[in-house]
Protein backbone atom coordinates (compact mmCIF):
# COMPACT_ATOMS: atom_id res chain seq x y z
CA UNK A 1 0.00 0.00 0.00
CA UNK A 2 2.77 2.43 0.66
CA UNK A 3 3.81 2.32 -2.63
CA UNK A 4 0.38 2.97 -3.92
CA UNK A 5 1.04 6.21 -1.92
CA UNK A 6 3.90 6.83 -3.34
CA UNK A 7 2.98 6.34 -6.93
CA UNK A 8 -0.11 8.83 -6.14
CA UNK A 9 1.33 11.40 -4.76
CA UNK A 10 4.02 11.27 -7.04
CA UNK A 11 1.48 11.21 -10.32
CA UNK A 12 -0.04 14.43 -8.37
CA UNK A 13 3.44 16.10 -8.78
CA UNK A 14 3.08 16.60 -12.27
CA UNK A 15 -0.39 19.12 -11.43
CA UNK A 16 1.59 20.89 -8.88
CA UNK A 17 5.27 20.13 -7.63
CA UNK A 18 4.46 21.09 -4.37
CA UNK A 19 0.63 20.76 -3.30
CA UNK A 20 1.28 16.97 -2.77
CA UNK A 21 4.72 17.36 -0.78
CA UNK A 22 2.56 19.84 1.42
CA UNK A 23 -0.26 17.18 2.01
CA UNK A 24 2.17 14.71 2.75
CA UNK A 25 3.86 16.60 4.90
CA UNK A 26 0.84 17.22 6.63
CA UNK A 27 -0.42 13.69 6.77
CA UNK A 28 3.26 12.77 8.28
CA UNK A 29 3.20 15.70 10.60
CA UNK A 30 -0.37 14.44 12.10
CA UNK A 31 0.73 10.84 12.14
CA UNK A 32 -0.86 9.27 9.25
CA UNK A 33 1.55 8.85 6.72
CA UNK A 34 4.95 6.90 7.70
CA UNK A 35 8.14 7.96 6.05
CA UNK A 36 11.46 5.78 5.06
CA UNK A 37 14.20 6.14 7.02
CA UNK A 38 16.08 8.99 6.13
CA UNK A 39 12.95 11.03 4.92
CA UNK A 40 11.68 12.01 8.15
CA UNK A 41 12.84 15.39 7.39
CA UNK A 42 9.69 15.81 4.56
CA UNK A 43 7.60 15.38 8.66
CA UNK A 44 9.15 18.58 9.86
CA UNK A 45 7.98 21.40 10.72
CA UNK A 46 10.78 23.10 8.79
CA UNK A 47 9.79 21.21 5.65
CA UNK A 48 5.80 22.94 6.19
CA UNK A 49 6.94 25.97 6.13
CA UNK A 50 8.91 25.55 2.91
CA UNK A 51 6.37 23.56 1.11
CA UNK A 52 3.25 26.02 2.16
CA UNK A 53 5.44 29.02 0.66
CA UNK A 54 6.50 27.20 -2.22
CA UNK A 55 3.05 25.85 -3.00
CA UNK A 56 1.42 29.25 -2.74
CA UNK A 57 4.14 30.70 -5.31
CA UNK A 58 3.61 28.10 -7.41
CA UNK A 59 -0.52 28.30 -7.48
CA UNK A 60 -0.29 31.92 -8.08
CA UNK A 61 2.24 31.86 -10.61
CA UNK A 62 0.22 29.60 -12.88
CA UNK A 63 -2.69 32.76 -12.80
CA UNK A 64 -0.28 35.30 -14.58
CA UNK A 65 0.17 34.84 -18.67
CA UNK A 66 3.10 33.88 -19.49
CA UNK A 67 4.87 33.00 -16.36
CA UNK A 68 2.51 29.82 -16.59
CA UNK A 69 4.62 28.62 -19.96
CA UNK A 70 7.61 29.26 -17.74
CA UNK A 71 6.62 27.23 -15.17
CA UNK A 72 5.71 24.61 -16.99
CA UNK A 73 9.44 24.62 -18.57
CA UNK A 74 11.01 24.43 -14.95
CA UNK A 75 8.05 22.38 -13.74
CA UNK A 76 8.65 19.21 -15.93
CA UNK A 77 12.02 17.98 -14.57
CA UNK A 78 10.94 19.37 -10.54
CA UNK A 79 7.67 17.29 -11.07
CA UNK A 80 10.35 13.73 -11.97
CA UNK A 81 12.34 14.93 -9.09
CA UNK A 82 9.77 15.31 -6.41
CA UNK A 83 7.85 12.12 -7.92
CA UNK A 84 11.09 9.96 -7.60
CA UNK A 85 11.57 11.56 -4.20
CA UNK A 86 8.69 11.06 -2.90
CA UNK A 87 8.20 7.36 -3.89
CA UNK A 88 11.41 6.32 -2.33
CA UNK A 89 10.46 8.00 0.89
CA UNK A 90 7.05 5.62 1.13
CA UNK A 91 9.17 2.64 -0.22
CA UNK A 92 9.94 1.52 3.47
CA UNK A 93 11.29 -2.15 3.37
CA UNK A 94 13.01 -2.28 0.19
CA UNK A 95 16.62 -2.38 -0.12
CA UNK A 96 17.92 0.93 -1.54
CA UNK A 97 18.76 -0.42 -5.34
CA UNK A 98 15.15 -1.75 -4.94
CA UNK A 99 14.20 1.30 -3.55
CA UNK A 100 15.42 3.91 -5.87
CA UNK A 101 14.71 2.10 -9.41
CA UNK A 102 11.11 1.87 -8.30
CA UNK A 103 11.17 5.61 -7.31
CA UNK A 104 13.09 6.64 -10.52
CA UNK A 105 10.79 4.49 -12.91
CA UNK A 106 7.43 4.63 -11.06
CA UNK A 107 7.28 7.39 -9.57
CA UNK A 108 9.29 9.56 -12.21
CA UNK A 109 7.67 8.43 -14.93
CA UNK A 110 3.96 8.63 -12.86
CA UNK A 111 4.74 12.37 -12.10
CA UNK A 112 6.75 13.05 -15.80
CA UNK A 113 3.58 11.43 -17.61
CA UNK A 114 0.86 13.74 -15.54
CA UNK A 115 3.31 16.67 -16.31
CA UNK A 116 3.47 15.80 -20.10
CA UNK A 117 -0.30 15.45 -20.42
CA UNK A 118 -0.46 18.93 -18.82
CA UNK A 119 1.90 20.96 -20.94
CA UNK A 120 -0.33 19.36 -24.02
CA UNK A 121 -3.59 20.85 -22.45
CA UNK A 122 -2.45 24.31 -21.65
CA UNK A 123 -0.52 24.46 -25.25
CA UNK A 124 -4.25 23.34 -26.54
CA UNK A 125 -5.79 25.69 -24.80
CA UNK A 126 -3.21 28.27 -25.11
CA UNK A 127 -3.86 27.87 -29.00
CA UNK A 128 -7.05 27.43 -29.41
CA UNK A 129 -8.46 30.34 -26.49
CA UNK A 130 -5.36 32.76 -27.06
CA UNK A 131 -4.18 32.06 -23.52
CA UNK A 132 -8.11 33.13 -22.16
CA UNK A 133 -8.60 29.68 -20.96
CA UNK A 134 -5.10 28.68 -19.00
CA UNK A 135 -7.08 30.19 -15.66
CA UNK A 136 -9.17 27.52 -16.16
CA UNK A 137 -6.74 24.86 -16.87
CA UNK A 138 -4.70 26.05 -13.98
CA UNK A 139 -7.54 25.80 -11.43
CA UNK A 140 -8.75 22.17 -12.93
CA UNK A 141 -4.93 20.99 -12.15
CA UNK A 142 -4.61 22.55 -8.44
CA UNK A 143 -8.16 20.55 -8.28
CA UNK A 144 -6.31 17.31 -9.37
CA UNK A 145 -3.57 17.78 -7.49
CA UNK A 146 -5.36 18.28 -4.38
CA UNK A 147 -8.22 15.63 -5.31
CA UNK A 148 -5.23 13.16 -6.35
CA UNK A 149 -2.88 13.79 -2.97
CA UNK A 150 -5.46 13.51 -0.67
CA UNK A 151 -6.61 10.14 -2.25
CA UNK A 152 -3.38 8.63 -2.82
CA UNK A 153 -3.46 9.08 0.93
CA UNK A 154 -7.10 8.12 1.66
CA UNK A 155 -7.32 5.45 -0.87
CA UNK A 156 -3.96 4.56 -2.78
CA UNK A 157 -5.34 1.94 -5.17
CA UNK A 158 -8.20 3.48 -6.06
CA UNK A 159 -5.86 6.35 -6.47
CA UNK A 160 -3.41 4.83 -9.56
CA UNK A 161 -6.40 3.14 -10.69
CA UNK A 162 -8.33 6.88 -11.26
CA UNK A 163 -4.61 8.43 -12.44
CA UNK A 164 -4.57 5.63 -15.02
CA UNK A 165 -7.81 6.02 -16.34
CA UNK A 166 -7.65 9.84 -16.44
CA UNK A 167 -4.11 9.63 -18.28
CA UNK A 168 -5.55 7.22 -20.91
CA UNK A 169 -8.50 9.76 -21.60
CA UNK A 170 -6.52 12.91 -21.90
CA UNK A 171 -3.77 10.92 -23.79
CA UNK A 172 -6.61 9.59 -26.23
CA UNK A 173 -8.12 13.06 -26.61
CA UNK A 174 -5.22 15.03 -27.11
CA UNK A 175 -3.97 12.45 -29.76
CA UNK A 176 -7.18 13.09 -31.55
CA UNK A 177 -7.03 16.55 -31.43
CA UNK A 178 -3.45 16.85 -32.79
CA UNK A 179 -4.23 13.98 -35.72
CA UNK A 180 -4.07 15.35 -38.59
CA UNK A 181 -7.90 15.37 -40.34
CA UNK A 182 -8.54 13.08 -43.35
CA UNK A 183 -10.89 14.74 -45.78
CA UNK A 184 -13.94 12.02 -45.73
CA UNK A 185 -15.25 10.21 -49.06
CA UNK A 186 -18.34 12.36 -49.10
CA UNK A 187 -16.25 15.55 -49.21
CA UNK A 188 -12.86 14.47 -51.17
CA UNK A 189 -15.14 14.49 -54.35
CA UNK A 190 -16.58 18.23 -53.81
CA UNK A 191 -14.99 20.69 -55.08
Amino acid sequence: MAICVGIGLSAACGFRVFVPLLVMNIAALSGHLGLAHGFEWIGSYPALVAFAVATGVEVAGYYIPWVDHFLDTIATPAAIIAGTLITASMATHLSPFLRWTLAVIAGGGAAGLVQGTTVLTRGASTITTAGFGNPIVATLELGGAIVTSILAIVAPVLAVVLLAALLLLCGRNLLHWFRPQTPSPASAGAP
